[in-house]
């Protein structure tokens, strides 16, 4: 009997999420009327209207369950604060490959102790991460996509 059960993980998120993508992709009126309104959503006509399942799939994954706010959340209760990072990993995020921090200019060593301050102040320097890079075909650029 306890094989038969769902984890509580399906039964609570992916049985709701799987049902709504069911009930939009074979285009049942009724059940994606059900849902919207419990869920308190407005879907636009041209939406729900769209010959292509997947635009009024996005309309209203991206109202119920909006990507951003949940990674803007997961960050913020993830990744730890600046001030509670020690001075290694400072060192190890700003030295990049087999460099040692003290090889660094002396202006960039300057950084280490503005980024343990993580102060506010106007006077304070702005210091940005790049965490990874993606190549991308030149094409594929706004500036060169054709019009």
């Amino acid at each position: 009997q306890s094989k038969g059960k769902k984890p509580l993980f399906v039964q609570l998120v992916l049985d709701n999420i799987w049902s709504l993508y069911e009930a939009v992709m074979k285009r049942d009126k009724e059940k994606i009327e059900k849902i919207v309104t419990s869920l308190g959503l407005r879907i636009g006509a041209r939406e729900s209207r769209h010959a292509d399942p997947k635009v009024h799939l996005n309309a209203i994954c991206s109202q119920w369950l909006p990507i951003s706010d949940a990674v803007l959340s997961m960050v913020c209760n993830k990744i730890p604060s600046p001030l509670e990072i020690t001075a290694e990993r400072v060192e190890k995020l700003m030295c990049v490959g087999a460099r040692t921090f003290d090889s660094l200019p002396p202006e960039t060593q300057e950084l280490k102790s503005a980024f343990m301050k993580c102060s506010s102040e106007g006077t304070a320097p702005v210091i940005v991460f790049v965490s990874k890079m993606f190549p991308v075909d030149a094409k594929a650029l706004p500036q060169n996509k054709p019009r």
